[in-house]
Formats: structure tokens, C-alpha cells, sequence
């Protein structure tokens, strides 16, 4: 059920005719994600701002917002009354995101909750790239010095032509040059040191990059240390 809501093309042409308004103004916005709840109020995904409003659109999911303490849901049109009193009224924070579509102002939720869905995700973290970059902080673990992703590759601590698995604790962030020196050879046999041991992260290293930024400060609410959490 949770599939076919995310990814119903209805949903999105629906939508994008709400929300693509000003796109120049409203790109960092549309950059940012939201926090989606199961019908009992457990965390179960982190949507695009796109997604989301899509399911909020078709009434498969419906805004949470924080007042006074109290989590407070409200749907689309409703939603949309109280971006536009805000934005009227100037009372927007400076960690707020507007969307500016033709007629309207909307503010960008930073948690919904799905009206239909009430199960929850397996507890896995994605192994790939953009996990293993976030884990690692975009530091190669070798030298230590940050870089661009287009200036990091993924290094495997024991090389894969030696019988080395794809595992978090043998995959880690590489400069270019630091992978070129090591080569084929294990850190030892190349002279080099791991700065930490690779580890595989509790949850999604997305979602703990959020949380410390005060625009997601909601969400803490929501997440534990163990929460199982999906990221699109």
C-alpha cells in the first residue's frame, strides 16, 4: 500500500500543478525533506517535499504541526489557510521553507502522517554510496581531508580481488589519490592507516545529519535511537 501511495503518477502530475510555481524561489525548499509517520504515529520514512505533498494532496496523508506542545494534523486546504495567514502575518522563521506556487503561498511541512498505513520498516540502513559518504563525512579515511563527492571514491579496505565483501566494515571513503596509492594492497601492506574503524551506522546517516540541523528540530520527537526508518 505504502508503494503504490509513494509513487502514484496521479498523485505527482496532481500536485506538481500546486507546487510548481516560482521555481527559482522555491528550489532550497524543494531541497528539503519531510518526516512521514504511520497511522499509529511511528517514523517509517523521510519523503522528498514533492512526495509528500502529493499524498497530502490525494488525502493519503495529513500535515503534523507543532502548537503550543500539542501536534495538531490538518489537510491540504487547511494546511494552505494557515501557510497563507502565516506568510500574511510575516511569522515565518528563519528555518521555515515557503513554496511559492501562482496564486498561494504553502509552507513546506516537516512531518506528515499516512491516513492508510500503519506497519513498520525493517530495520536496515541502505548500504550504497551517498551512505557510506555521509557515514564517513565526505573524509577520506586515510588522509583525513574532506572533499567534494565528485573527489571521493569508495575504497575496500580488503580489495575485492582478494576475496574482499561489500560490507560497511570493509567499504570506506577515499580520496582519488589515496585510493590510487593503496591499490590492490591492504592498508598495511600499502603503509597506510585507517583514521577510524568502519563501522555499519545505527540508522540512515541522512536522517542523522537532520537532526541536527533546527529546521528538523521536530522530528526528535518521532526518532529514537533505534528507529526504523526508511529513506527515499
Amino acid at each position: 500500500m505504502i508503494s503504490q501511495a509513494l509513487h502514484s503518477g496521479s498523485a505527482v502530475n496532481s500536485a506538481g500543478a500546486v507546487i510548481n510555481g516560482d521555481v527559482q524561489h522555491s528550489s532550497a525548499a524543494m531541497q528539503a525533506s519531510v518526516l512521514a509517520l504511520n497511522r499509529n504515529f511511528s517514523a517509517v520514512h523521510v519523503l522528498s517535499v514533492r512526495r509528500a505533498f502529493c499524498l497530502i494532496f490525494k488525502e493519503l496523508a495529513e500535515v503534523i504541526h507543532v502548537e503550543d506542545g500539542r501536534f495538531v494534523g490538518y489537510d491540504f486546504d487547511a494546511w494552505r489557510e494557515v501557510s497563507e495567514l502565516r506568510a500574511s502575518l510575516d511569522e515565518r522563521a528563519d528555518h521555515d521553507d515557503f513554496i511559492r506556487a501562482v496564486n498561494f503561498e504553502i509552507q513546506v511541512p516537516r512531518i506528515i502522517r499516512l491516513l492508510k498505513y500503519d506497519r513498520l520498516p525493517r530495520n536496515a540502513v541502505k548500504f550504497n554510496r551517498r551512505n557510506i559518504f555521509l557515514r564517513d563525512e565526505h573524509r577520506c579515511q586515510y588522509c583525513g581531508r574532506h572533499y567534494t563527492s565528485t573527489r571521493l571514491s569508495l575504497d575496500h579496505i580488503m580489495p575485492r580481488s582478494r576475496g574482499g565483501p561489500d560490507t560497511w566494515e570493509n567499504v570506506v571513503c577515499a580520496c582519488l589519490n589515496c585510493n590510487v596509492r593503496k591499490g590492490g594492497r591492504t592498508p598495511t601492506e600499502a603503509g597506510m592507516k585507517l583514521i577510524k574503524p568502519p563501522v555499519k551506522p545505527p540508522r540512515s546517516p541522512l536522517i542523522c545529519r537532520h537532526l541536527a540541523q533546527r529546521k528538523y528540530a521536530a522530528w526528535h520527537t518521532f526518532i529514537g535511537a533505534a528507529a526504523s526508518i526508511t529513506v527515499e
